[in-house]
């Protein structure tokens, strides 16, 4: 039970050469037009030599009765525990076990550091936090590359692992407009983004190119790789979702580090309220709040203008929010009034309505060729004197919007301390780490040592050359070789020594 991304990577790494299990069906929600077709046999293994059919969810009970199966696996994010518990009695009523598989199940080990960025609810910030985080691991000297969350909506077999390094990459893997807001911005900074579908090879080739990987989580769904640094982000302007949705309680209760964002527009007690969940759920994290503020390439456009607010679909679909970053400009510069979009909606923006209660906003609806299309049309029918686009990319690029146009971006910035550095410090150690070139096995390869213990270097990797520091400092150390079975978080230790 899936909506192509956890479910098909749960597959992958659990039941794909499991003799054990024959997995009959995959059913899909919440993305549209992603049922009807087969995960491929190229990535399902010889065990599935035809692949495995992808259903809409709605056919699951006659799928249960029809196909004889025992168990259902849910395997999706950003939904309430009481939506969780109403699948589960469901599949319990069927006659299906109901499983929810774990990070010890699901977790890959990786060769280098992996910091992963979470959230209790879609359109917490991960995106801006991913950002800043690039930033500081490249002001330590690391190469980051970043690990996006899956959205295959494509051919699956073509999509098994894919590399964005330009703008060009985008055009040749067809990406939509959702795929677009999460890569664009990582390559508009030089960043090298891989996202696809077998998340086990993905990790393989990012691995050759990195010093640090950056996971960039989708929803609130948990890391596909084990963190050695896991961050959480909290939104105080939705207090109590952070124990009230699935799987975003889980990155609660596990990680290293939760960033409680948006305090400058957050009402103070939804910033306490937040505040004191993760002090009760999680009483070891570092705690840091940050704010997220908005920037307008022409905030004096707005004032006085009937608006029409375009925000990120995701945040008002699955996150369940009613305003973004756009309605706060309009609200700061002036706007007049909110156009309400719902009686110009065309085609499939009209079901997004119809589905989610999101208010009098548009969300940026791209899952293919012909919802952009609706997507443009609506606009178009809606008769706003300016359109303000709240969407991580310029939305002008892919659809045509007649009428005068605005952008809003935003950016994170900590409040105070500790602060994201403080993070790193904490769980990497502060900033001692040099790399040196070392002969090994395999030839020159870096390997990253105590900076006051240059003997160590030898010692691990055969003959060390002249050490060579990094530009602006020193690179993470990467995790040792058995990284992949130490417990949650016991890697790497919270006061790092020499000793």
């Amino acid at each position: 039970m899936g909506a192509a991304g956890r479910d098909f990577h749960n597959f992958n790494v659990f039941f794909r050469g499991n003799s054990g299990y024959q997995v009959v069906a995959f059913t899909a929600t919440q993305i549209p037009d992603i049922a009807g077709r087969r995960y491929p046999p190229e990535l399902a293994g010889p065990q599935y030599p035809q692949g495995i059919p992808v259903y809409p969810e709605e056919d699951f009970p006659r799928l249960a009765r029809e196909t004889g199966a025992q168990r259902a696996v849910f395997a999706y994010s950003d939904v309430s525990h009481s939506y969780v518990m109403h699948q589960a009695s469901r599949c319990l009523a069927l006659g299906l076990d109901f499983w929810l598989m774990g990070p010890e199940a699901t977790m890959l080990p990786s060769p280098k550091p992996v910091v992963a960025v979470t959230a209790v609810r879609t359109g917490a910030g991960k995106s801006q936090t991913t950002r800043r985080l690039v930033e500081l691991l490249r002001a330590r000297g690391a190469k980051v590359v970043v690990v996006r969350h899956p959205m295959p909506y494509g051919d699956l077999a073509q999509q098994a692992v894919q590399r964005f390094a330009t703008y060009e990459d985008l055009e040749r893997h067809n990406t939509t407009i959702e795929e677009r807001e999460e890569y664009e911005p990582h390559l508009r900074n030089g960043v090298v983004v891989y996202a696809g579908v077998d998340y086990a090879a993905i990790l393989a080739e990012a691995a050759r190119e990195a010093d640090v990987i950056l996971w960039d989580g989708g929803n609130n769904d948990l890391p596909f790789f084990r963190p050695h640094l896991h961050l959480v982000l909290v939104d105080p302007h939705r207090p109590g979702h952070e124990t009230a949705y699935h799987p975003g309680e889980v990155n609660l209760r596990l990680a290293h580090v939760v960033v409680i964002n948006k305090v400058d527009t957050a009402r103070p007690e939804g910033v306490e309220a937040v505040r004191e969940a993760a002090r009760r759920y999680n009483p070891e994290a570092m705690i840091i709040e940050a704010a997220s503020p908005i920037f307008v390439d022409d905030h004096l456009a707005i004032r006085g203008k009937r608006v029409l607010v375009i925000e990120d679909g995701p945040t008002l679909t699955h996150g369940g929010m009613k305003y973004g970053a756009g309605v706060i400009a309009a609200r700061k510069f002036g706007a007049a009034e909110l156009i309400d979009p719902r009686p110009y909606a065309v085609g499939s923006i009209q079901d997004t309505f119809r589905r989610y209660e999101v208010g009098q906003l548009l969300p940026a609806m791209g899952y293919g060729p012909r919802q952009m299309a609706d997507l443009e049309a609506t606009v178009a029918q809606t008769p706003a004197d300016l359109v303000i686009i709240a969407t991580p990319i310029d939305l002008r690029r892919l659809i045509n919007i007649r009428q005068p146009a605005v952008r809003v971006s935003y950016e994170l910035v900590e409040i105070g301390r500790p602060s994201l550095d403080d993070a790193l410090d904490r769980y990497f150690g502060p900033r001692a780490w040099t790399v040196h070139d070392v002969e090994t096995v395999e030839g020159r390869a870096p390997v990253y040592t105590e900076a006051w213990s240059p003997a160590q270097a030898g010692a691990q990797g055969g003959p060390m050359r002249p050490a060579r520091m990094l530009p602006g400092a020193s690179a993470i150390p990467p995790a040792p070789p058995d990284a992949g079975t130490v417990p949650y978080g016991g890697w790497p230790p919270a006061n790092p020594s020499p000793s």
